[in-house]
């Protein structure tokens, strides 16, 4: 494997990916290596955004704000539609 030794890395890069790591739980390598592989298209990549972890969590209350909340988007306006 190849080493890579990147210089002058702008601070809100380095912090960014530095709250990347925490969210994928993975190592700062192993995060700019899929990050890497991701935006050149190499490769699968594991990170999904991390809504796995929501998945299978909401309760049926959940459900219901939620789809009170949304039902808004439901209606059509008609002014648009003209």
């Amino acid at each position: 494997m190849k080493q890579i030794t990147i210089r002058k890395v702008p601070e809100e890069l380095a912090s960014a990916l530095k709250k990347e790591t925490k969210v994928r739980g993975k190592s700062l390598n192993q995060t700019a290596i899929d990050l890497l592989r991701q935006a050149l298209g190499i490769g699968a990549t594991s990170y999904n955004n991390n809504l796995g972890k929501l998945a299978g969590t909401w309760t049926a209350r959940d459900l219901e704000k939620f789809e009170q909340n949304t039902s808004i988007f439901e209606q059509v306006d008609p002014e648009l539609w003209q």
